[in-house]
């Protein structure tokens, strides 16, 4: 095997591995999108517990549906128990969004896995195939 001839197997198989490097990168950009979301969801229920004080609390918590997402609905209902509703709430979404911060975790393992496997059967089948021309 010439010296060209290795450096172009070296640098093809850093390219490889840099792929498997490249994909973690990616990834951790999935990674924090439950947390984000449970922070956003905290605001608003925070904000919610603020609208008994408005001039109409329906309207109010109705205005904050949209940031309130799934928990618009366990927080419906007369404004006298909306503290304890939002207290409920806020165990059940930490609950679904840390659900999901594993689901992505696992999933994320899996895909660094697999590309890590498949850049490895790549280089070890072109070096392979090199080495017996």
């Amino acid at each position: 095997m010439t010296g060209e001839t290795r450096r172009g197997l070296m640098l093809f198989a850093a390219i490889a591995v840099g792929v498997v490097g490249l994909t973690g990168v990616f990834a951790t950009y999935a990674t924090p999108l439950p947390l984000e979301r449970a922070m956003a969801r905290e605001v608003a229920l925070d904000a919610a517990l603020g609208t008994p004080a408005a001039a109409d609390p329906q309207a109010a918590l109705a205005a904050l549906a949209p940031r309130l997402d799934d928990s618009a609905p366990a927080l419906a209902g007369p404004p006298a128990g909306l503290a304890d509703r939002v207290a409920r709430e806020r165990l059940a979404m930490r609950a679904r969004f840390s659900e999901q911060a594993a689901s992505i975790a696992a999933q994320i393992r899996l895909l660094i896995i697999v590309i890590t496997a498949m850049a490895a059967v790549f280089v070890v089948a072109m070096v392979g195939s090199r080495a017996r021309s």
